[in-house]
């Protein structure tokens, strides 16, 4: 069993196992002509399930080709051009090559006595996001495991600030727009305030925060000896990619004496961007932002960070043990990354986005962001001109929300059931990858481009995939032509 530790001794093994991984690997990619088979989990998990865990195969090779039948040939590919689902991006290839070397020498950033130079690749990776954001000379930050880690630190250091202010724990509150992510409301539950801490502030129709509705909140909360500990803004929301006003935030946040905290998970492939930066103006003014680096950065999961302007915050995060970062190291100035963040043992995810910026350089990977930019107007342009479909907003980064309209009347739940099929029969087929929200309560379908490989045939090809499923629905036939009865018919390749 030593023969599969990595060591000096082992290094042939650590070869073949490696390159056989990774031969398995560009296979699937070659062999895959869709971006999913459209399985169903009553299909797959009783694959998983025959395999006996207590018996091992013993072999790499062998382990590899049964990996091939329980995930390989099922796996969600986000490389190909017509998986328009979610916020997962392709990954860039210097990112990859950086995944297997922090894997194998397994650093953990926690204390420099685990980490040497991997502390300092990280920070002067913070250093250079918090330039690019404009925060200033005091500002520090860490990598998290994702935005909702980062939204999370950041609304615990607002309310740490707040309360070291004298605020009362009881009466804190953080505003934000209605379409902030979810992980702001998580966040509030997890540091234990109340149920109507998160004030959803309204958006407009192109999904931005009202600032005058801000403003009336801000007021509404003096006036009633609440404290607004943090307002929230948006830097290119889930559904919309819609950015708030944030030069306007950050003048209300400062009037009344609250944090400013912009999500910018999304929308922080910007910082590289050569032609759209300006989108993010104001963002200089937050007191923290979260950036995910895996999202428009084209980095693999997890890479993500959060900064914040005033490093001194970050004491919030710190706790002493003995046996990790005891005081006197600070007093001996041995860095350490440990007393910023929430996690103690943590991955070399830093690794990934020096290894892409010594390779492409900022500019190319702000070149490909750019293009899914310029893609989304495209597909914006096919929708608009389009008569089945109906578009919820223009695009501000590269989401579209849209949904099937039938050409005459239709009973709005009709239209709504059709849409839900059409999403959940294209992605059964594997054809291509959708996702789905709703619009003041109706279903709508989403494709979320962050491929700059996808190009407006793809789109195209997917929308008359979806109409012609929304219009089988909606006059009662399935996809094979046979009448539905009740319910929606679905076939799921296996």
């Amino acid at each position: 069993m030593r023969a599969h530790l990595l060591n000096g001794t082992t290094t042939g093994h650590y070869r073949t196992s490696v390159l056989q991984g990774v031969e398995q690997v560009a296979a699937a990619l070659v062999a895959a002509d869709r971006p999913f088979t459209g399985v169903h989990p009553d299909a797959l998990a009783p694959r998983v399930d025959a395999i006996d865990l207590e018996r091992p195969l013993g072999d790499t090779a062998a382990a590899l080709e049964e990996l091939e039948s329980v995930y390989l040939r099922d796996a969600v590919y986000f490389h190909h051009p017509r998986y328009l689902a979610h916020l997962n991006c392709p990954v860039v290839i210097p990112a990859v090559a950086a995944e297997a070397v922090l894997s194998a020498v397994n650093s953990s950033l926690d204390t420099w006595d685990q980490s040497a130079g991997a502390t300092l690749i990280e920070r002067r990776l913070i250093d250079w996001t918090a330039g690019r954001l404009g925060l200033g000379p005091d500002a520090d930050g860490v990598f998290t495991s994702g935005g909702t880690q980062s939204n999370l630190q950041a609304l615990l250091l607002a309310r740490e600030e707040a309360l070291a202010r004298g605020a009362t724990p009881g009466r804190l509150r953080v505003l934000t727009s209605e379409c902030a992510h979810f992980s702001v409301q998580k966040a509030a539950r997890l540091l234990g305030l109340g149920a109507d801490t998160v004030v959803a502030v309204p958006a407009d129709d192109a999904k931005r925060l009202v600032v005058p509705a801000l403003e009336a909140e801000l007021e509404r909360c003096r006036r009633t000896g609440l404290t607004a500990m943090a307002v929230v803004g948006t830097a290119g929301t889930t559904d919309f990619g819609s950015i708030d006003p944030l030069p306007a935030l950050a003048e209300l946040a400062a009037r009344y004496g609250s944090r400013l905290h912009v999500d910018a998970a999304y929308g922080c492939g910007l910082l590289v961007s050569r032609r759209h930066r300006r989108l993010l103006d104001g963002i200089e003014h937050a007191d923290s932002v979260t950036v995910d680096y895996h999202k428009s950065f084209f980095q693999p999961v997890s890479s993500s960070a959060l900064l914040v302007r005033d490093r001194t915050v970050l004491r919030h995060a710190t706790h002493h043990a003995d046996y990790l970062n005891p005081r006197h190291a600070a007093a001996e100035r041995i860095p350490n990354q440990v007393d910023k963040s929430l996690q103690t043992t943590r991955r070399f995810d830093a690794l990934k986005l020096w290894m892409t910026l010594r390779v492409m350089g900022a500019d190319g990977v702000g070149a490909l962001f750019d293009d899914v930019l310029d893609l989304a107007r495209r597909g914006w342009e096919l929708l608009d001109a389009d008569p089945r479909f109906e578009v919820a907003a223009r695009p501000a980064l590269s989401t579209l929300v849209f949904r099937w309209l039938p050409p005459g009347p239709a009973d709005p739940g009709t239209v709504d059931r059709a849409n839900l099929h059409a999403r959940r029969a294209v992605s059964a087929s594997g054809a291509a990858v959708v996702a789905g929200t709703t619009v003041a309560g109706r279903h709508h379908l989403k494709f979320t481009l962050l491929n700059p490989l996808t190009t407006p045939a793809d789109i195209a090809e997917v929308l008359d995939l979806l109409a012609g499923h929304a219009a089988d629905h909606a006059a009662g036939r399935t996809a094979g032509g046979h009448a539905a009865q009740g319910g929606e018919t679905l076939v799921h390749a296996s």
